[in-house]
């Protein structure tokens, strides 16, 4: 089969977008090439490669594996081409960074020193929860990972670069003793992350340990709800130290055992060769992170 390099970055983007349009534009050509160029892969492969259905792009099972391929093959040039650059004692490149949404609170900070020092550096973001980064860490979609729970049974390059304390937090209002054991919030009602979460999964493991069952009211998606929720009244929470700014109307309770141990990770695949500009963001993490 013949599809050329530039077919294949098309192919890419109608992937990640999910639209023919959408991968046009991002491609710079107009809908009808892109259309033509998409037809052309797909005789050239002899598999069906998407559908469209509601208007939007599903992959079929030969289309995933390119994209897959198509992926590999991109960051090895990308990869390739910030190397050559560093041997002409450039710096520009592209750096792609996924992280769980509590590290949204240090992460832009990192990335905005590393950018300072490396000015030329265009740097893609995503923020989602745990699932979502699990999601493109599994597909290879992104340079770095930072998460609070790397998966087990993935082959990673894993390093800890920061403490990430779990703490109970209460209504500013609301009346506690200096001092609690964890049994004296037995009658409270419990506002924790969604399941699946980092916290939510450091949290269960801490209350199993002590064989504690907290009463959970809610379970939220994101740490401002948590904190919206508990200054409303609604119960007491458990979320990241990293997360407290901006909660005017909660504070942070004594409890026996918290905070909750907790590390941010930056991970990527053992196998993956990381870019010059990757590698050189890893080491500015794990040197500069405890200082954000």
């Amino acid at each position: 089969m013949h599809v050329t390099f530039r077919q294949l970055r098309l192919f890419l983007a109608l992937a990640e977008t999910g639209s023919v349009s959408r991968a046009a534009a991002s491609m710079h050509v107009t809908q009808p090439t892109a259309s033509a160029q998409l037809k052309e892969i797909t005789l050239s492969v002899g598999l069906p490669l998407y559908e469209v259905i509601g208007k939007r792009v599903h992959l079929t099972d030969a289309g995933r594996e390119l994209a897959l391929a198509a992926r590999a093959m991109t960051g090895e040039w990308d990869a390739f081409t910030q190397r050559v650059d560093q041997m002409k004692g450039l710096s520009r490149g592209h750096l792609r960074v996924a992280a769980v949404s509590t590290a949204k609170y240090f992460i832009p900070r990192l990335i905005g020193s590393f950018c300072r020092a490396h000015p030329a550096i265009e740097v893609s973001l995503e923020v989602l929860n745990r699932d979502g980064v699990l999601a493109r860490l599994k597909e290879n979609r992104d340079d770095i990972y930072v998460m609070s729970m790397p998966p087990e049974g993935m082959d990673l390059e894993d390093d800890v670069f920061m403490e990430n304390p779990l703490v109970v937090i209460a209504a500013r209002g609301a009346k506690f003793g200096a001092r609690l054991a964890l049994a004296d919030l037995k009658g409270q009602r419990f506002i924790l992350r969604e399941t699946g979460s980092g916290t939510r999964m450091a949290t269960d493991r801490h209350f199993a340990r002590r064989r504690f069952k907290p009463d959970i009211r809610l379970a939220l998606g994101s740490n401002e709800a948590i904190k919206e929720a508990v200054a409303g009244g609604l119960g007491i929470g458990v979320i990241s130290r990293h997360a407290l700014q901006g909660g005017k109307d909660i504070k942070v309770l004594a409890v026996e055992g918290f905070p909750i141990s907790s590390r941010w990770h930056v991970v990527h695949p053992r196998a993956k060769q990381l870019s010059p500009i990757a590698a050189a963001f890893r080491a500015h993490l794990l040197a500069r992170a405890g200082h954000p």
